[in-house]
């Protein structure tokens, strides 16, 4: 039978526009957006029940997280947000195994906060407000990325929310397709409500903030990469090219995992001769430094931009495409991360991020009032030296982007297994494949500007009655 009214385990939980939280949640990092409604489950059996009312009523649905990610596709207008940031459990299960309990809306401040005093650190990211539902299905390229992995690479068993409301667990052995999908590939075949992951024996690291010169010719670039080619797997490093004159200052900032300063210079050295040396500095911090509760902030749509990214090998070519898109007459903001070491020790084959072989991460982003063309334009040359792409750096998640990102026999399982776990499309991702599901005869057909995950329900989407919270915040 149909409900037509909120069910009653998400009585209180949903936030309309008349309520005075609407503003803080309506939006996300980069996109303003206007859902007819927010609710906020504090349970996987809760979670289940928002879909099921969203998909009775035939409303798009759109997940968060954290909201942090680049399309903004974690709210929408008109539609349902499911915000999962009541479902923020950090539990440590088991300190010799170091196995780790995360919830998907818990940010990972958070979860470095709570694993520091046990000595254990994931490696996910490099901002403490990112969430973590959004980040650990899509990869995870953080501060301990060539000596740790992904952040897939450690997830050892998930709790799933189905699009028929069902709540499964899936590990290598039970569902091991649906555990295959989700580690890379997770938006278009559920909810993500928990990871159990296998933490890293962590507590401190070396940090080195370094600026250098960087020339026109790619030289600096193409030093930097071999240097992280060449160095110790303790070493992963993020960098910004900035335009500098002619040429460019390249800021790198250097994490070396180890306990010691002592042991972490000699990594950090070289990196101070690759170009015109103009500051730097090495310290000793604790791991939650790096992703700091400082981090954490409200997400209102105050960072309107669009990003693309490629995967490379770097070579002389590469390096001076990248100094072109960061210099030249159509200038982008380019930032370069090491991956490689241990991201690569992975079978292509094992996750559904299947580039095991590239050694950088190189990402292109414009702000207002420039827009896609303009980056297309500073991009051209890098994406003619890519040979991969990263969802979670995708600002327009699109079927040219499915291919880039899920390549070949990879692309074909993605798309096979979102089919098979969300036949109706619930869940659908905008960069979902031609063939995807579509939502069933009679939902509702998309306005424009409304992202693709779409409810699979057969009748008009009904307004969204306030709740009695809601008409207390009117």
């Amino acid at each position: 039978m149909t409900h037509t009214v909120l069910p009653p385990s998400l009585d209180g939980k949903l936030v309309t526009p008349g309520d005075r939280r609407y503003a803080m949640l309506r939006s996300t990092y980069t996109t303003r957006h206007s859902p007819a409604g927010v609710l906020l489950p504090e349970t996987p059996r809760e979670v289940a029940d928002a879909v099921r009312y969203a998909r009775e009523r035939g409303l798009p649905i759109a997940v968060r997280s954290g909201g942090h990610g680049l399309a903004g596709t974690s709210s929408n207008d008109g539609g349902l947000v499911i915000d999962l940031s009541a479902l923020n459990r950090v539990d440590v299960l088991d300190e010799r195994s170091r196995r780790v309990r995360v919830e998907a809306g818990a940010r990972w401040a958070l979860v470095a906060r709570t694993l520091a005093p046990y000595g254990l650190a994931i490696s996910s990211g490099d901002h403490g407000n990112v969430g973590v539902g959004g980040l650990a299905t899509g990869g995870g390229v953080g501060w301990l990325v060539r000596s740790y992995g992904l952040t897939i690479d450690h997830v050892r068993a998930v709790e799933v929310v189905l699009a028929d409301g069902t709540v499964v667990r899936a590990d290598a052995e039970h569902e091991p397709e649906l555990f295959w999908v989700v580690r890379g590939a997770g938006a278009g075949a559920g909810i993500v409500v928990a990871f159990e992951i296998e933490a890293e024996e962590v507590r401190n690291v070396g940090l080195a903030q370094i600026a250098v010169e960087a020339t026109a010719d790619g030289a600096t670039v193409r030093q930097w990469a071999e240097h992280l080619a060449r160095a110790p797997r303790e070493l992963t490093t993020s960098a910004v090219l900035l335009p500098y004159g002619p040429s460019a200052v390249m800021q790198i900032t250097a994490v070396v995992a180890a306990e010691s300063a002592r042991r972490a210079r000699p990594m950090i050295e070289p990196l101070l001769a690759i170009g015109r040396l103009l500051d730097h500095r090495t310290d000793l911090v604790p791991y939650p430094a790096l992703v700091s509760t400082a981090h954490l902030h409200a997400n209102v749509g105050q960072q309107p931009n669009v990003t693309t990214n490629s995967l490379l090998t770097m070579d002389d070519a590469a390096a001076r495409a990248l100094m072109r898109a960061a210099t030249g007459p159509n200038r982008a903001l380019v930032q370069l991360r090491s991956v490689g070491g241990a991201v690569n020790d992975v079978d292509p084959a094992d996750t559904a991020y299947a580039h095991r072989h590239q050694d950088t991460l190189a990402i292109g982003t414009v702000f207002p009032p420039q827009g896609g063309a303009a980056l297309d334009a500073a991009w051209r040359r890098v994406a003619a030296r890519s040979d991969g792409a990263y969802v979670n750096f995708e600002g327009r998640p699109d079927r040219a982007a499915f291919d880039r990102i899920y390549p070949g026999a990879t692309g074909a399982r993605v798309a096979e297994l979102w089919r098979r776990y969300d036949p109706d499309g619930v869940f659908r991702p905008a960069l979902a494949p031609a063939g995807a599901p579509s939502p069933r005869a009679g939902a509702p057909s998309p306005r424009a500007g409304t992202p693709s995950r779409r409810a699979g329900a057969p009748s008009r989407p009904r307004p969204i009655p306030a709740s009695r919270d809601s008409r207390k915040g009117a």
